[in-house]
């Protein structure tokens, strides 16, 4: 995102005296400060960042301390990911009079990443190449109740949630949380403890966990068990 952009910020919202009140979640604390930096000059973007968290209990403890009006939500989370933020919001987010509102913001343009926090109830995703007047935008409208997405993204929920033929819940892959499904992508795909340990800023013993935890879940019993089951799926 360009700083740039960021000090247009205004034009997010339609009533200047406005200010909306955003929590960000994120892993990766570098991303956190960068948005702040983009968004987060209230005078001229309106925008309030007032909490950070960098994993499921603490984005909780923050979101509940605070009661944003929209939080900015990272998909894959130490702790089950984003969309058990969610689930553990959905008192936050019926609220009548605060309802706390979600956009999902992710590097990850995967299908299944943006349906599951769409199913969770996010009231958009967009990706982390959006620009900081296009993000204080989205933030704005969002708090409004509007639903908004990356455009390319727009069209995994329209197959989703408009076709008839839309495919079922994979009750097997609901069991893992977002990282537990990376790493089992990893994995099929052929990829070492080692590099899926570095692609995803984690330890090597982390992926072992992780990688147990999804035999466990799936009740398979090896690698091999493992990689038919995600070619099976189709998710190699």
């Amino acid at each position: 995102m360009s700083s740039d952009d960021a000090q247009q910020g205004e034009a997010g919202g339609e009533d200047q005296g406005r200010t909306v009140r955003v929590v960000l979640v994120d892993d990766h604390r570098m991303f956190r400060t960068g948005v702040q930096a983009e968004i987060g000059r209230t005078e001229q973007t309106r925008v309030e960042v007032v909490g950070e968290a960098a994993d499921v209990d603490q984005a909780i403890t923050v979101i509940t301390a605070t009661r944003p009006e929209v939080v900015l939500l990272d998909v894959h989370l130490p702790g089950g990911g984003g969309v058990e933020v969610l689930r553990r919001s959905a008192t936050m987010m019926a609220d009548p009079e605060r309802p706390v509102r979600f956009l999902a913001l992710s590097v990850s343009d995967a299908a299944e990443d943006v349906i599951g926090v769409i199913r969770g109830g996010a009231r958009g995703y967009v990706t982390k190449t959006i620009t900081g007047t296009d993000l204080v935008d989205a933030i704005f409208r969002v708090a409004d109740g509007d639903a908004v997405f990356s455009p390319r993204l727009a069209g995994f929920v329209l197959d989703a949630f408009a076709s008839s033929d839309a495919p079922p819940v994979d009750e097997d892959m609901d069991r893992l949380t977002q990282r537990e499904r990376e790493v089992l992508r990893l994995i099929a795909r052929g990829y070492a403890y080692k590099e899926i340990a570095k692609q995803l800023f984690i330890s090597v013993k982390t992926v072992e966990s992780h990688v147990s935890a999804v035999l466990r879940k799936l009740q398979l019993s090896n690698r091999h068990e493992l990689t038919r089951w995600a070619a099976a799926r189709r998710l190699v």
